[in-house]
């Protein structure tokens, strides 16, 4: 069991996750976005080509429901190592592990590609790029923030109810005033029988 958990918890296992869900949410929703190809090239390289569109679907937008569509679905995706990790170090960071992998291999298949219609993109595309980017840096580190604050509040709750708990427990000899951390039914200094002294 214990070894299920960690695996889990594994930044690569995390990361076949993420990824998994942007793909069955690219197909569930059948998001697509147009992407141009050179005329020169080989008509005939249709892995190439099916390899760059893929890649987009996942990364791209050029209208309002493709940006909704994206940026709803890696914030899905980001929550993810949130909730696991619960560190924002750690969240930021897979988080933007797993958004520079699609887009790496996406520019350079590209660019390598189609370079003529890549270039004419490029400035459009980098904006979106950074500015989703952004967006998910801003919810890994605040939604872990957040998170972190709601545990460290109901640790704090928790403290104090032990603490009101071990008060309550607490008991004093009213003969000769020794202390306990307990109520015991004697006192071990004097002997008192301490129900009885304490009308109990």
């Amino acid at each position: 069991m214990m070894k299920i958990e960690t695996l889990f918890k594994s930044k690569l296992m995390v990361f076949c996750i993420q990824i998994l869900i942007l793909l069955i949410s690219s197909v569930l929703f059948n998001y697509r976005i147009h992407i141009d190809f050179d005329l020169s090239t080989d008509p005939r390289a249709g892995e190439q080509q099916f390899i760059i569109q893929f890649l987009a679907n996942i990364i791209l937008y050029n209208t309002t429901f493709g940006f909704l569509y994206i940026n709803f679905t890696w914030i899905i995706v980001s929550l993810l190592p949130i909730l696991i990790f619960n560190d924002f170090r750690k969240a930021y960071s897979m988080n933007l592990t797993t958004f520079f992998f699609p887009n790496f291999f996406f520019y350079v298949f590209y660019w390598r590609y189609s370079i003529t219609s890549f270039s004419s993109v490029f400035p459009t595309f980098l904006i979106e790029t950074i500015a989703l980017a952004i967006t998910i840096l801003i919810i890994s580190i605040g939604l872990s923030l957040i998170l972190k604050l709601i545990g460290n509040l109901k640790f704090d709750e928790k403290k104090e109810n032990i603490m009101e708990i071990e008060l309550k427990n607490r008991s004093e000899c009213p003969q000769c005033g020794t202390k306990f951390d307990s109520k015991p039914k004697y006192c071990y200094n004097c002997n008192c029988h301490l129900n009885e002294e304490l009308g109990e």
